[in-house]
Formats: C-alpha cells, structure tokens, sequence
C-alpha cells in the first residue's frame, strides 16, 4: 500500500503499512471519507509527519483525536489554523505557556511553527467524523500511532514526551524512560484545568533545559 507520508516516516514506519490492521483502516477510512463529512482534509492526515520528519523530531505531544468542528483540524494535535478561533484546550495551554516563560499569549492558534522545530504534535487517531467526537477510534488509529511512539524511543535518543490527560499518559508504558524524559500532567481541556489539574507545570521550560542539556536546539514556543 502507498501511504502519502515523509519519506523518513515511511521508511521507519514501512511494515506497519502492511499489516492487516492497516489495510482494514485505510479501508475504513476511505469509505468514511466518502460517505460522511470527515476532518482533517484528506491531504492533512499526516500532515503532522510532513512537518516533522523522523530525524528531526525532538519533543512529541500526544493529543486523542482531531477537533470535529468546521474549519478546526489540520492535521496537529491542539493546533487550528490561522483565524480559526483558539478551542478551549489551546487556550489554556497558551495560559500555561506564558505562566512558565512569560512568552505572551501568541495571537493565532496555529502550532506549525512548533512542528516545523522537531515538536511531532500526534493524535492518537488521525481522523474523526464531523461533529462526532472519538468517532474513528478502535478502527486500527491508536495501534499506528502506538507504533510510532515505539518507534521514536526505539530509534531515538533525548527526546521529549509531553503527556498531557489520563488517555496521554497511558502512552508512558510504550516509552523508555531511561534515554529519554517523560513528563505527565492533568489534560488542558478547562475541566480538567478548573480542577487544578493543569496549570502550575513548567514542561515548556523544563523541555528546552533537557534538550539544551544533551546538545539540542531548544524549542521557540
């Protein structure tokens, strides 16, 4: 099967393309696609790969599933692109962002520039049917992008794991602690938030001070 992704992505994640469960997904997906209105646009699928290949990724955020709304999804976990309105979750992370850097409260919610840095922002399923929340999950999503996580610590030394929210953190079992820094806190979402389960971390900091510490670029939030 020829899946549209970065090269490096595609060579690292070649076998998982030609497993069953994949097949069946991609299946799955197309027929949605057909039927129902469904985000991100085809082309935005894996555009969080596009805009961080393999070699560069530094740092990945795990999100559940992409926004539902119109407009909303564009391939980034948390992300929306610009003039589309900052959904709750970003915005409190933008809280969370100037209360540990003081770095203001960017205007647009659009999150490529961090991708374009090594920050691989990952969705744990890649699509959703419009309006419909978790609608495309336990189709085969969460089993590709568990490979990818396995994949990134397998492969990969020093990189930064942000689990933000229960789902997020259950990740933390695919992840080798040893070579690479797992942090974990509430999920941004404003429930999670107003029950103080979010603000106060300082991951934003604390990421660009491990990877400044084993040689790498810090990220420009």
């Amino acid at each position: 099967m020829n899946v549209n992704i970065e090269t490096h992505w595609k060579k690292i994640l070649k076998n998982e393309f030609k497993q069953a469960y994949f097949q069946n997904l991609a299946s799955f997906v197309k027929d949605e696609y057909t039927m129902y209105k469904c985000y991100p646009k085809g082309k935005d699928i894996f555009r969080a790969f596009d805009l961080c290949p393999f070699p560069e990724t530094k740092v990945v955020i795990i999100g559940q599933d992409p926004y539902h709304g119109e407009g909303q999804a564009h391939g980034l976990c948390f992300s929306v692109p610009v003039g589309v309105p900052k959904p709750p979750s970003l915005a409190n992370i933008f809280k969370a962002l100037e209360q540990d850097t003081g770095k203001p409260i960017p205007t647009t919610g659009n999150l490529e520039h961090w991708a374009r840095q090594g920050v691989l922002l990952l969705n744990a399923s890649l699509t959703v049917r419009a309006h419909e929340a978790g609608s495309h999950q336990g189709q085969g999503w969460e089993t590709f992008t568990n490979a990818v996580i396995t994949n990134i610590s397998k492969h990969k030394e020093h990189v930064v794991f942000l689990l933000w929210g229960g789902f997020a953190k259950r990740k933390a079992t695919l992840i080798d602690k040893s070579k690479h820094l797992v942090l974990m806190t509430g999920h941004p979402s404003p429930l999670s938030a107003n029950r103080g389960y979010w603000f106060g971390h300082k991951h934003f900091s604390e990421t660009n001070a491990y990877l400044k510490s084993h040689g790498k670029p810090e990220i420009n939030w």
